[in-house]
């Protein structure tokens, strides 16, 4: 019996080829396996082999969104496959994106199976979750082995047509699909077995778990806004003309703090937008669309606000990890405490 042909779908980091510096890596093939594809090859045993692996750089993917789809199918294509697989991405935001974007499309346009991998607050899994099979993974390359030894199997199970089991039976992220099956108590039973299982501390399984809304509590308002140092922060990507650190376009590994002592107007000369998920045109034109600094200027003036601080903070808030972004908060809200702010404007898109 002749094996699976599988194509596999990695990064330029994951390839060998070069970190951030080389993200803008265009999509290229080569025969047979490339970097994690060697752990797969030896988890598939004889059921299945890759056949070619597809590189291409994460910003390169993102930026670039409609014509990378079409060149990697069109790659995919010339191979005939039986099953496609994506990463597995961790939580590399940029790189999970382009994962789960490139197996829907995959599924949908060349009806073959697909599967991907990501850590759990990776946005692709958040984005990409109730469309394809998502194999839940740890948070960094460290877990590349154990991820790949769920994923394998599961790949054949796919490829093959077999039936696949609950989300935590075969470690898949759920999708919302509900099966009706015959259990052996009644739900009352269950419902009385959980609730005795809880009085007692002990675990138990929900069978309807309920979403987990983070909830902050609001501060005080502000006791004199005329008397206030105030500071403006946004995720609509507002930075220095050339974006001096490079804040990626989405899924953004960092953010910037820029000094705006003296700084009366953003124009289209000295500011722009990094932010890659929206049109930036009207941004490029006049940054003050998405971050106020002339209205500002003129509430300080007017004495309606007491000044406007002199550093803004800025990322692009497009598919980027929301554990990212609280650690990003967390570090500049520091900041900003330390620096007498005591109202901040959260500016986006």
């Amino acid at each position: 019996m002749s094996k699976l042909r599988v194509v596999h779908y990695i990064n330029q980091f994951f390839a060998g080829i070069g970190g951030e510096e080389k993200a803008d890596h265009k999509p290229e093939v080569r025969e047979g396996v490339v970097g994690p594809g060697m752990e797969f090859n030896k988890n598939f045993g004889d059921d299945a082999e890759i056949v070619a692996t597809i590189i291409c750089g994460d910003s390169y993917f993102n930026e670039n969104l409609e014509e990378a789809k079409a060149e990697v199918i069109e790659m995919i294509k010339k191979y005939n496959p039986d099953m496609f697989i994506a990463g597995p991405a961790f939580n590399a935001g940029r790189y999970g994106v382009a994962c789960g974007t490139i197996t829907d499309a995959v599924q949908s346009e060349l009806g073959i199976p697909v599967l991907t991998g990501m850590y759990e607050e990776n946005p692709g899994a958040d984005m990409f979750k109730k469309s394809v099979y998502i194999i839940s993974t740890k948070n960094n390359a460290a877990g590349m082995r154990k991820a790949v030894k769920v994923m394998a199997p599961f790949a054949i199970k796919l490829a093959k047509g077999e039936e696949i089991g609950s989300p935590e039976k075969e470690g898949y992220f759920s999708r919302g699909i509900r099966k009706n099956f015959f259990a052996e108590k009644r739900g009352s039973a269950r419902a009385v077995d959980m609730l005795i299982k809880k009085l007692k501390g002990e675990d138990f399984t929900t069978e309807f778990p309920m979403p987990n809304f983070d909830r902050v509590e609001p501060n005080p308002a502000v006791k004199d806004i005329s008397k206030a140092k105030v500071a403006v922060v946004t995720s609509g990507g507002i930075v220095p003309k050339g974006n001096p650190d490079h804040i990626e376009s989405s899924s953004a590994s960092k953010y910037g703090k820029y000094d705006i002592d003296g700084v009366m107007d953003l124009t289209e000369e000295t500011y722009e937008t990094a932010h890659g998920g929206y049109d930036p045109v009207y941004a490029n034109e006049d940054s003050d669309r998405v971050l106020p600094v002339d209205v500002l200027r003129d509430l300080e003036k007017e004495g309606k606000i007491g000044e406007l601080h002199r550093y803004f903070y800025t990322t692009t808030g497009n598919g980027t990890a929301v554990a990212s972004s609280k650690a990003y908060a967390a570090e500049y809200a520091k900041e900003l405490v330390d620096d007498g702010v005591e109202a901040v404007i959260l500016t986006s898109t």
